[in-house]
């Protein structure tokens, strides 16, 4: 590495084991100078509850980064509405969630982080709050103003995007259109290119429907709009494969040699990477004009403030980010 990477660390929900994740990754010494958008007061909290050593020092943005040493961590202060209680959710603190995620943002854009990694929220809480909210991958895309953004997850030897993210499954056959579908390949080719440094990138596609529909028997969306869309692709030299019925692609004889899997929606291709690698498991977006990577899981909030949390997604996601910037 050639240079020190600042790297915008954000805890997410403040009750749950995104503050845990971050006192744990700071018990070690780092390359890069990890800076938490957070309160100071949570992550103090939360250190003396897990009886860790913490030290915090106000971030200076025009200092040149240096390498974050073991027990040590920058803050940039966001304060909570509310005091913070391990485990119990409060609306209030919402705001507070999303001014992280926004102020970590903004230092990205103006070069002062050189990528961001997140921890987990809660979408119940912050649309409790009357925020409208699907996940970190649309609020990031709507405030960088960018038209479309791929969910990608990786695991060791496997990487699984999105051509849906965070729809009820009855509204996933309409939102596959072929302009979607061209959009989310266009910036997954790209990204793979661009951030992974793939050459070549070669893409296995799924079906929507159980066995790719059945030559039309179960479901025409491969027909009509999945294999007109692929063959468009390669004809301007796309390596795309599919559509495949996403009960044997995901077999480690087809997955041989592919370099990433669009899977139709969700909970088609999550299950099967987080069952390979959850833990290890990394969340990144693709299509922004940042490098963007998370956690693989959610809040635990039975877990806030026990010491039973485990960080390695955390490390991961940070190992990640790095790379890629």
């Amino acid at each position: 590495m050639d240079r020190i990477l600042r790297i915008a660390l954000t805890p997410g929900e403040p009750a749950g084991i995104g503050p845990d994740l971050c006192v744990q990754l700071a018990q070690r010494e780092h390359a890069v100078e990890l800076v938490a958008f957070a309160d100071a007061a949570v992550l103090e909290q939360r250190a003396a509850a897990l009886q860790l050593p913490l030290q915090l020092v106000s971030w200076n943005p025009s200092a040149m980064p240096r390498p974050s040493g073991a027990g040590r961590l920058q803050v940039a202060a966001v304060q909570t509405a509310a005091a913070v209680r391990p485990g119990s959710l409060d609306a209030s603190n919402a705001p507070y969630v999303l001014a992280c995620l926004d102020r970590a943002l903004q230092a990205c854009r103006a070069g002062q982080c050189h990528a961001m990694v997140t921890g987990p929220v809660h979408k119940g809480i912050i649309n409790d709050a009357g925020i409208p909210f699907s996940g970190h991958t649309e609020f990031l895309a709507q405030h960088c103003g960018v038209a479309q953004v791929v969910m990608l997850l990786t695991a060791p030897g496997l990487r699984v995007a999105l051509a849906t993210t965070h729809l009820p499954l009855a509204e996933v056959s309409a939102a596959i259109t072929p302009a979607r579908l061209e959009r989310v390949i266009e910036v997954l080719h790209t990204d793979l290119r661009r951030r992974f440094g793939i050459a070549a990138p070669h893409i296995l596609v799924c079906g929507l429907n159980p066995h790719a529909g059945e030559g039309g028997h179960l479901g025409r969306e491969e027909i009509e709009v999945i294999e007109p869309t692929l063959a468009r692709l390669r004809a301007r030299g796309m390596d795309l494969i599919g559509p495949l019925p996403a009960d044997t692609l995901f077999t480690p004889q087809n997955l041989r040699g592919a370099d990433a899997v669009l899977a139709m929606y969700h909970d088609q291709g999550l299950p099967v990477l987080k069952h390979l690698g959850f833990g290890q498991a990394v969340n990144v977006t693709l299509g922004l004009p940042i490098v963007r990577t998370s956690v693989d899981h959610g809040t635990a909030l039975d877990l806030a403030g026990s010491g039973r949390a485990d960080a390695g997604s955390l490390e991961a996601a940070l190992e990640l980010a790095c790379s890629l910037a």
